[in-house]
């Protein structure tokens, strides 16, 4: 239930720092870890010996050697030696596309004669020194669309976040959905607010009054297969809003990867980007730190709501407007899907009559 001939955000760096790192991508078992030149190498999670996971084993001089036997393992998933015997002639295991780009680790589980690092997303905060970014990661037992539908619809901040970024002027104010080919995007704006506990803090963080009425934004944008980039922040009323100058306003850019581990399990990257004080170190910890209790704060609602699914597969949920972006990115996904399922059936054969 997820494309496969897509990009997905695997691991970070620091993750594969001398040790491999297996993890289960798209119902994919695959190990990643740094091989010849320090560069990165995925490769399937099976040891052709005796079906050990690589993963369970370490790097030496850039092969990956099986913690069972000791089998050595190439980037290009040929065996290259093993104590004791001879291995030319063993089978080799699968590889994937991999690259190391934006400070991640992007892996292609499909087809790999029609991956390309082009289609790689730029992110330009992740390449500027004129912004700062700070993010963790969390294993949520969830479908990967359950947490697109919480990110494209912010109106739960009120209920689940209430204590740090909700507040009742978001049910007032309506979202405006559209879509632009593969893109979709779900905008929303409040006018002459107060600003809640987090914003607060990000006005203090840019040297702005806390306590003075704000104008806030909420632009969420989804891109396939299951990226989320949205954009927020609060200006002093008055001022501009979204537009006001960087001097009057506080606003980043929450980062959403959604990798699927399985059809009910995700890895979520998750990260906050700023152009305000980058080299501000305290600061960037400060948002990750309070990002990262946000974001924990819907882990119990999905996984509870994956729970609730699985136990009523036969019920229908009703739709409201408010879903319209969270609807739409699905739509995207399944001709996705469809498209992939098309590709694979063999060609009809003519029969003679």
């Amino acid at each position: 239930m997820y494309p496969k001939n897509t990009w997905y955000v695997a691991c970070t760096p620091d993750e594969i720092d001398g040790r491999p790192l297996g993890r289960r991508i798209c119902n994919e078992s695959i190990v990643f870890f740094r091989g010849d030149n320090d560069r990165v190498a995925a490769v399937e999670d099976f040891c052709p010996h005796r079906g050990a996971p690589l993963s369970l084993g370490f790097v030496r001089d850039g092969q990956l050697v099986c913690g069972y036997h000791g089998l050595e393992m190439g980037c290009d998933g040929k065996c290259s030696s093993m104590p004791g015997q001879r291995v030319r002639g063993f089978p080799a295991i699968r590889t994937y596309p991999v690259v190391e780009r934006h400070g991640f680790i992007w892996v292609w589980p499909g087809e790999a004669d029609k991956a390309d690092p082009a289609d790689i997303p730029h992110l330009h905060w992740a390449e500027s020194d004129d912004w700062a970014y700070g993010g963790g990661l969390y294993h949520i037992q969830c479908d990967y669309r359950l947490m697109i539908d919480n990110l494209m619809d912010l109106t739960h901040e009120t209920y689940v976040h209430a204590s740090s970024i909700g507040q009742k002027e978001i049910d007032e104010a309506a979202p405006e959905t559209k879509v632009n080919g593969q893109e979709v995007t779900t905008s929303r704006h409040m006018y002459d607010i107060p600003a809640p506990p987090f914003w607060q803090n990000a006005l203090r963080g840019n040297d702005l009054d806390p306590d003075v009425p704000v104008d806030r934004w909420q632009i969420c944008r989804f891109t396939p297969p299951s990226h989320v980039m949205i954009e927020v922040g609060v200006a002093h009323a008055g001022k501009g809003g979204y537009d006001a100058a960087p001097e009057d306003k506080a606003a980043s850019i929450v980062v959403d990867f959604i990798t699927p581990e399985t059809d009910t399990s995700i890895w979520y990257f998750w990260g906050m980007a700023r152009n305000f004080k980058p080299q501000d170190e305290a600061l960037t910890e400060s948002i990750r730190e309070g990002q990262g209790k946000i974001f924990s704060e819907d882990l119990e609602v999905l996984e509870r709501q994956q729970l609730n699914l699985l136990q009523h597969p036969q019920r229908k949920l009703l739709k409201l407007n408010i879903d319209a972006g969270g609807v739409q990115a699905r739509k995207i996904i399944d001709r996705l899907i469809d498209q992939e399922r098309a590709a694979d059936r063999p060609p009809e054969t003519s029969r003679a009559v």
